[in-house]
């Protein structure tokens, strides 16, 4: 069995496990509610109860998303680790100049993070289980201390109901984030932890993970930071997917020092060989070959190979970030010759801009578009 087909089996059982969960809840509540109510309730107090029931689940899982990342961050900071940034959807609180500020930053196929500038290493070593696995840590205790609570409050229904809604999300949260798991966008924290702890090189590649989100939040852009940060890993090192970032880094990197053909040539080695490589990672850099290619040779054929369904797809999903705005924007420009189109892009591009937490992106993303601007002039 292949690598990919053996990740989509286990994708695809986790999701059906997930599903029969959810309708075994469902059977749940409506024996609950028939139990103590149905005899008894008009029917506006039935919709009542299931408008109520609707936005109680909907409360209970953006509260357990809070207390998931919550338990990154107590464990971090139990653990040596410093405050970098705390998000929840696209809200999202940065350390900016030992300063916290509020921004709007969102990443497809995540529903929070919390990320932290990490301890010195010792030995090669620092600590990594507790943060990874804090969230799920935090929410496993909720769904204890919910269930716990049902079992007291049961003679009460509606509040026995909603306590059991919000352990079950909590379960869910703890279960889906805690069993390893790689979906087609991200690697959830069981799955990360697993890569770190049983390669030593992919401890070093976290951790300088880390120190670069720690840097950019501090305004140093990528082409400033430590050269030694982004050695290209070999190509059996990039089976695991925590390392494999390193070459996304390297790659990243390249382009913001604008070396367009040295970055090319990384992103397609990256992009042909069977790597870990995260769906979120490859398709960024896939945006920024396919920009490399608009600005330089612009050659149709080779742009519409990168445009692929999936492709197209993942733009969609994350048309706010300011990599794909970029990339939009020179498609636009340089590739429909669509001034008017190029210009809506543009426009929103720079209102992004104005609630992007990092300000080396913004910058780098500018000189990049500028680029753009140049090459259609030409």
């Amino acid at each position: 069995m292949s690598k990919k087909r053996k990740n989509d089996w286990k994708q695809n059982l986790f999701t059906v496990l997930l599903g029969l969960s959810a309708v075994a809840f469902g059977f749940c509540f409506a024996f609950y509610i028939d139990e103590f109510f149905v005899d008894k309730a008009t029917g506006s107090d039935k919709v009542f109860m299931l408008l109520s029931l609707l936005i109680g689940m909907y409360v209970s899982i953006f509260v357990n998303t809070i207390i998931h990342e919550a338990g990154h961050l107590v464990f971090g900071l139990l653990t040596g680790y410093k405050f970098s940034s705390f998000r929840i959807h696209n809200l999202m609180w940065v350390m900016e100049n030992d300063k916290i500020k509020f921004k709007r930053h969102s990443i497809a196929g995540t529903a929070g993070q919390c990320l932290m500038s990490p301890p010195d290493m010792v030995n090669g070593k620092f600590p990594v289980v507790l943060y990874n696995l804090g969230g799920c840590i935090f929410n496993f205790i909720v769904a204890v201390i919910s269930f716990l609570a049902f079992f007291i409050f049961k003679n009460q229904p509606f509040f026995a109901v909603f306590i059991l809604g919000f352990g079950v999300s909590a379960l869910i949260l703890a279960v889906s984030n805690g069993i390893p798991l790689k979906t087609a966008t991200v690697n959830n924290d069981g799955y990360n932890t697993l890569d770190i702890t049983r390669n030593s090189e992919a401890m070093n590649t976290f951790w300088l993970q880390l120190k670069i989100v720690e840097q950019t939040s501090k305004g140093v852009r990528l082409k400033d930071m430590p050269s030694e940060w982004f050695e290209f890993p070999t190509d059996d090192a990039m089976q695991n997917s925590m390392v494999a970032t390193s070459g996304v880094f390297t790659a990243n990197r390249l382009l913001d020092e604008q070396k367009f053909a040295e970055a090319a040539e990384c992103i397609s080695h990256l992009l042909e060989i069977e790597s870990g490589i995260a769906g979120i990672y490859r398709n960024l850099i896939i945006c920024d070959r396919i920009f490399i290619e608009l600005i330089g040779e612009n050659r149709r054929e080779a742009v519409g190979r990168l445009l692929t369904k999936e492709q197209k797809k993942f733009m969609k999903q994350m048309r706010n970030f300011l990599t794909v705005l970029r990339t939009e924007y020179a498609l636009a420009l340089l590739y429909e010759e669509d001034i008017e189109k190029a210009e809506k892009i543009k426009a929103e591009f720079e209102k992004r801009c104005k609630t992007h937490p990092y300000k080396p992106d913004i910058e780098s993303e500018k000189e990049l578009i500028n680029i753009a601007d140049e090459k259609f002039k030409a």
